[in-house]
């Protein structure tokens, strides 16, 4: 049986030929031709069986045969809110894991003890897609640009909102007691290898956050923020 060959085209419904990228990669690598068989993704929930109706070096062009919407396979919203690791490769691995497994919306903070401050969002937005293809999700995470720790906090959001911290004396409940089948958005802030510093940790929960811990173990900030997804995840 061959293997089903998809491809992200946001827009497939609209358009009839492939983003370039990705028509390079068909016609170049694949050495797809006229004829073949090629699935669609749009990132939105939607899968499109097509027929490759013209290639050259540079562009290939289909027709859509059959739509195939796909069932959500998580209840809500989850936005995961990070701030990105030293080592970059950690912060990449995040997005590939945290896509894979089902995510809507990444976030990432520039906060006081923060290693690094500076982040390239079309990088993790190019492994977000090569994820979201590898695993077969009909849904792309949305990926924002680094922001302040304040500006972020200064934006209203709705839904749960929560920040995960190690400070013993501001209480804090497990994530995994807020989210319930009702919770429609869930919001979760990850801090960087040394922590938000008391006074983010305060001026979140002055705008409405939730204190909260991912159980007793000390994780790394990468490995945090997926044990949230897992936890939203889990709690159906």
């Amino acid at each position: 049986m061959k293997e089903e060959r998809f491809f992200y085209v946001p827009d497939a419904e609209r358009i009839t030929e492939l983003p370039a990228e990705e028509a390079q990669h068909a016609t170049r690598v694949l050495r797809l031709t006229e004829g073949s068989t090629i699935y669609l993704m749009d990132g939105n929930g939607t899968f499109y069986k097509a027929e490759v109706t013209m290639t050259s070096s540079k562009r290939c062009a289909y027709r859509i045969v059959e739509k195939m919407p796909q069932e959500r396979q998580w209840n809500r919203y989850i936005h995961i809110v990070m701030a990105p690791t030293k080592m970059m490769e950690r912060t990449e691995w995040m997005t590939e894991k945290a896509t894979e497994i089902g995510i809507d919306e990444m976030s990432f903070l520039e906060c006081q003890f923060s290693e690094r401050r500076h982040l390239r969002s079309d990088r993790i937005e190019k492994i977000a897609v090569a994820a979201m293809k590898q695993s077969r999700k009909a849904w792309k995470p949305k990926v924002n640009d680094m922001q302040s720790f304040r500006a972020f906090i200064d934006t209203p959001r709705t839904g749960l909102k929560c920040i995960c911290h190690c400070y013993g004396e501001i209480e804090r409940k497990n994530l995994k007691e807020l989210v319930t089948p009702e919770t429609d958005d869930v919001t979760v802030l990850i801090g960087p290898e040394g922590d938000f510093s008391i006074e983010e940790v305060r001026y979140a929960l002055e705008h409405g956050y939730e204190s909260v811990s991912l159980g007793s173990q000390r994780l790394r900030t990468e490995t945090a923020a997926l044990v949230a997804v897992m936890t939203v995840h889990l709690k159906g």
